[in-house]
């Protein structure tokens, strides 16, 4: 069994990987045949954009090759994550928002050779060690039963229903208080 490493990328690290973090992401999440280039080309906009923002880190787990990689960014303090949250943003959370103190865990893949590894809980720990928030978010589809049981493995928690467009998909918020908010890691 092939060891993976982790390290993390700086943006410029990304930046030059950019081709090889879309080629992971295609490759771990199998979608409709025929759909890949415009899944890449989507998910290559949407990585360009994450790395612009505040905060923006990055872990990738190396074995041979590209196991997978973990990214995210400091949630702007307007909050747009919650933008169609059901019920309303709870006090707690807007708070936290306003205050600059989410970490936003925007993407998760590993390849599938490499799951049941302990690769995907590497990656978020190992995101989450030196970010400067005191909590850590994600949206996941409800459906998604691998990824809603992985949160709560983790010790995340749900914190309700987002619908960031009318006529998108309802989301689930995760989150996961940081102990270590705050210090440098």
């Amino acid at each position: 069994m092939t060891e993976v490493f982790m390290r993390r990328l700086t943006r410029w690290q990304a930046e030059q990987q950019r081709e090889a973090i879309a080629d992971t992401y295609v490759e771990s999440y199998l979608r409709a045949p025929g759909e890949e280039f415009h899944d890449r080309q989507r998910f290559l906009e949407r990585f360009v954009e994450d790395m612009q923002r505040p905060g923006f880190d990055m872990m990738v787990g190396d074995g041979p090759s590209l196991a997978g990689c973990a990214y995210g960014y400091r949630l702007e303090r307007e909050g747009v994550l919650w933008r169609g949250f059901r019920g309303g943003v709870p006090k707690d959370l807007e708070e936290l928002t306003a205050s600059g103190q989410v970490m936003v865990l925007a993407e998760l893949m590993v390849l599938p050779e490499f799951r049941r590894r302990r690769v995907a809980s590497r990656l978020v720990e190992q995101l989450l060690v030196r970010a400067r928030s005191a909590l850590a978010a994600a949206l996941a589809e409800p459906a998604n039963t691998p990824v809603i049981r992985a949160f709560q493995d983790w010790g995340w928690h749900r914190l309700g229903e987002v619908q960031p467009d009318q006529d998108g998909p309802l989301l689930e918020a995760w989150g996961r208080n940081i102990e270590h908010a705050g210090s440098a890691g």
